[in-house]
């Protein structure tokens, strides 16, 4: 996996049209093939983004959202210590009302915390 390419995925987070209470932050993510699931690429590159995220962008926060029923990517997210509070979870806007994919969870790690 090419770790640099992950750090740099670095990223606003959130829609311009989006008012909650977390923004502005900057949000890591990713995506990956599913062949690649299951090895820990996913944790390695959260890993690294906070790393580049606290040492060399200077941030004092980061946020990472999915899915509530996205499981994976929530273990994802709290490997690296990443924590919940689910007073800040929303509905996508970008996902339709009916959709079971429209709550999202936000977790949030903060460069004091690690």
């Amino acid at each position: 996996m090419e770790t640099e390419r992950a750090l740099h995925r670095l990223r606003r987070a959130g829609p311009a049209d989006v008012d909650a209470p977390f923004l502005p932050a900057v949000e890591i993510g990713r995506r990956q093939a599913r062949p690649a699931w299951g090895h820990g690429y996913a944790t390695e590159a959260a890993r690294r983004a906070a790393a580049y995220a606290f040492a060399e962008a200077g941030l004092d926060v980061i946020i990472s959202m999915t899915a509530v029923r996205n499981a994976r990517s929530r273990a994802v997210m709290e490997r690296p210590g990443m924590t919940r509070d689910p007073a800040e979870d929303v509905d996508h806007p970008r996902v339709p009302g009916n959709s079971p994919l429209r709550r999202h969870v936000l977790y949030r790690l903060r460069r004091d915390t690690r």
